[in-house]
């Protein structure tokens, strides 16, 4: 059956300039063995060349200067050209149907191939953390029909996408939704960028946190804390607690908080730490797999704390001929590639370079290890902090790359913090106003914003 399966798709591509326009994208010469590929190769080329569909006897010809002419199954290719007949009566929606299936579960067998040679050290420049991505690319073949975005023809479908509500996930930070009007989109990645100690995990909880009560599924994946330190901070935001005291809650006032917040919110957050530098992207696609099995979870949002501290599915660690540069956009690539896959926004952090800790008006060129992540990411926000903010309980957030926004209109602004309650808040509109005025004042001379009054 696999044979005739063969020998018919050939023939339609050779025959059929309908079947051949729709399957001859999506179809690879590795998926034939023996005498096919060759005729494929040979098809595939004077196809591309001549852009249309080739006769038998310029097959013969073709085949006879080319370089399987030397080849000692030469009698067996020419045998299956002259077999080659119109046959009209095939049904070409069965046959694509038949001809897809047929790539993906060559598409698989290869890729479990490729990942044996893997596990077997054939492959040195190739790490075994990449074989789920692997299996996963041999998984998703399919024959796509959409070839595009017709400017004319697709007005209307491009007028109702403007009017459309996207779905996104809203922050409760009034100067955060206006930004990036209304929240952050699905297939995203976004990204905080600070110094140590200045408040990226904070405001990752916090997010988590603002997402579970408006009833979303939240992940939280952790490389650097304990899942109870993560659960702690979220703890202390939602109970309104300092979180110094959540240690000295009474048993059944800790019960009763919880169930508040049960009966407050649909949604659930799974918080799942790893081991520093050891997961990367298969660990957390895999994580999504398991967590949909057993829990029925599906997360509407995931947080990774950290995206530098990640390893890649992709790369082995740093050393030799990797550079950070490739390794963290690497990294960052896999992360959003879980982003689409799995249709949730992400977000993560990163530190500053050495210069920039100290800086009171962090650039984008300030990012540390790689500027490939900027230049991956969907959003990234700048957290500033100085003795005189931290004074009057505020953070600066500067917007360093903005996609839902112009991210020129309100580049910078403040918001407050409660580090004991890991808590942000909107700050008085008069604050805003003053920080403006700072910002355009300090863009005359030298950028610093250590001294200005909010």
């Amino acid at each position: 059956m696999q044979k005739n399966l063969t020998e018919q798709i050939l023939n339609s591509l050779v025959h059929s300039d309908s079947y051949c326009r729709k399957a001859l994208p999506h179809i690879k010469s590795e998926y034939f063995e023996k005498e096919y590929r060759p005729v494929y190769e040979l098809v595939l080329s004077l196809i591309r060349t001549y852009n249309k569909l080739p006769t038998s006897a310029t097959l013969h010809i073709e085949l006879s200067n080319s370089k399987y002419a030397s080849r000692g199954d030469v009698n067996d290719i020419v045998q299956l050209i002259s077999s080659l007949e119109n046959t009209s009566d095939v049904d070409e929606a069965w046959l694509l149907n038949s001809t897809e299936k047929f790539c993906k579960d060559r598409a698989v067998q290869l890729a479990i191939m490729e990942s044996l040679d893997i596990l077997d050290g054939k492959r040195a420049d190739v790490s075994e953390g990449s074989i789920p991505e692997i299996l996963s690319k041999a998984l998703s073949v399919s024959f796509d029909s959409n070839i595009g975005h017709d400017y004319i023809e697709n007005a209307e479908e491009r007028f109702n996408f403007y009017h459309k509500k996207e779905d996104k996930t809203p922050f409760d930070i009034e100067m955060l939704n206006t930004i990036t009007k209304g929240g952050v989109s699905r297939k995203t990645l976004n990204i905080i960028l600070a110094g140590t100690g200045v408040g990226k995990s904070l405001a990752m909880c916090h997010f988590a946190a603002a997402a579970l009560s408006e009833g979303k599924n939240v992940l939280y994946i952790t490389l650097e804390m304990a899942e109870e330190k993560i659960a702690e901070r979220i703890d202390a935001n939602l109970f309104d607690v300092d979180i110094g005291d959540i240690e000295n809650l009474p048993k059944d006032i800790f019960n009763n908080k919880v169930k508040q917040i049960q009966s407050k919110t649909q949604g659930k957050l799974i918080v799942k730490e790893y081991p520093t530098a050891t997961a990367h992207a298969g660990h957390f696609r895999a994580l999504l797999d398991e967590l949909k099995l057993k829990k029925a979870f599906k997360p509407d949002v995931i947080f990774i704390d950290y995206l530098n501290i990640c390893a890649s599915s992709r790369m082995k660690g740093l050393g030799g001929s990797i550079n950070s540069y490739t390794y963290i956009k690497a990294i960052a690539e896999e992360l959003r590639g879980i982003a689409v896959e799995f249709n949730v926004p992400i977000w993560s952090a990163t530190q500053v370079t050495r210069t920039g800790f100290g800086n009171t008006d962090v650039e984008i060129t300030d990012t540390s290890e790689s500027f490939g992540l900027p230049a991956t990411c969907d959003l990234m926000l700048a957290l500033i902090s100085t003795e005189k903010l931290e004074s009057m309980n505020q953070l600066m957030v500067k917007q360093l790359k903005n996609r839902y926004n112009d991210p020129t209109t309100n580049k910078r602004f403040a918001v407050g913090i409660d580090r004991a309650k890991m808590r942000l808040y909107d700050v008085e509109d008069s604050a805003q106003t003053l920080l403006s005025e700072s910002a355009s004042s300090s863009n005359q001379g030298t950028k610093d914003y250590s001294s200005f009054k909010l």
